[in-house]
């Protein structure tokens, strides 16, 4: 079976910038953000070695959420003014290892991850049989997860990750990953600032789910949990409105207006010499002592107990 990585671009430059001191280069530039995201990147493709990799990116015009709903991510900090140019540094580092990039007005990182995941199950590249992990801490993409798709998650750090599978989605939260949307839409997400049904917590949404499978079973059958629960049930039916408002907002768009060539993501194109170009350019000792290794590319997995972050940063 073929490995497709999908990188969150945005999640894991954020967690990496949050997750580092404000380390500097040689330049007195601030590019804690850029080592951070790199030392995972790099992480990904010793551990996976994968055939195909993209990284996709949110862009900064309004996406159709904010359009359903004003509220939508208000309460998010203002991007620091540290991390914003760091952006930019990763996407040119990016293009000059060659490694192709998603991204697209309206829609975000989550939605060209869910339309490529889509595309690899549900077009001729079915044929060829294709694993996809999707490289993220948003919870949200944990609704994509099947046969073929799994998640890695981040955990503490930059490092230590956990690998999502079907099971482990439901050990977490007693749902099946497809049942993730009307679970968001029961509980809302407060990170992006949207209410599901006020009064219901994770426990009462995974068990309403596994009952009656989805949102619209639920409404469907209010009157039999009104017999049952009638507190329950006035909850669910005064909050009906911001459910589907939230079932909206965390639905992840399969069918954004791109159209992966899978060809163009293989591993085969990737420049290890221009990556290593940017890195010294950078100062980024540490991760260039990484590509520097005598063996095939990426060939190993990261053996025995890593060093603390702080110890790996090789920055002149």
């Amino acid at each position: 079976m073929k490995k497709l990585i999908l990188i969150d671009g945005n999640a894991i430059l954020h967690r990496a910038y949050h997750a580092l001191p404000p380390l500097t280069n040689k330049n007195g530039i601030v590019v804690n953000a850029v080592y951070g995201f790199f030392s995972m990147f790099l992480k990904i493709l010793e551990d996976q070695k994968p055939d195909f990799i993209i990284v996709c990116f949110d862009k900064k015009a309004p996406t159709f959420r904010k359009e359903l709903f004003v509220g939508y991510q208000a309460k998010r900090p203002k991007m620091s003014d540290e991390l914003i140019p760091q952006i930019k540094f990763v996407h040119d580092i990016l293009e000059r290892a060659k490694v192709e990039i998603f991204e697209i007005d309206g829609y975000e990182a989550d939605d060209m991850i869910g339309t490529i995941a889509y595309q690899t199950q549900n077009s001729k590249l079915k044929t060829q049989n294709i694993e996809t992990l999707i490289v993220s801490g948003d919870r949200d993409l944990l609704q994509l997860v099947n046969h073929h798709v799994k998640m890695i998650a981040p955990i503490t750090g930059l490092t230590n990750m956990i690998v999502y599978d079907e099971a482990l989605v439901f050990q977490k939260y007693g749902i099946k990953p497809s049942q993730m949307v009307d679970y968001k839409a029961l509980v809302g997400d407060p990170s992006d600032n949207y209410p599901g049904v006020a009064g219901i917590g994770p426990k009462t949404a995974s068990t309403l789910i596994n009952q009656y499978k989805n949102l619209e079973n639920i409404y469907k059958n209010l009157e039999k949990i009104k017999a049952k629960n009638p507190n329950l049930a006035l909850k669910l039916a005064e909050g009906a409105e911001a459910a589907g408002l939230a079932q909206k907002l965390a639905g992840v768009v399969l069918d954004a207006p791109i159209t992966l060539d899978i060809e163009k993501s293989s591993i085969k194109f990737f420049d290890k010499e221009g990556l290593k170009k940017e890195f010294e350019k950078f100062g980024f000792k540490s991760l260039l002592k990484r590509l520097s290794d005598p063996r095939p590319a990426f060939a190993k997995a990261s053996a025995g107990k890593e060093k603390p972050e702080a110890e790996q940063m090789g920055l002149l």
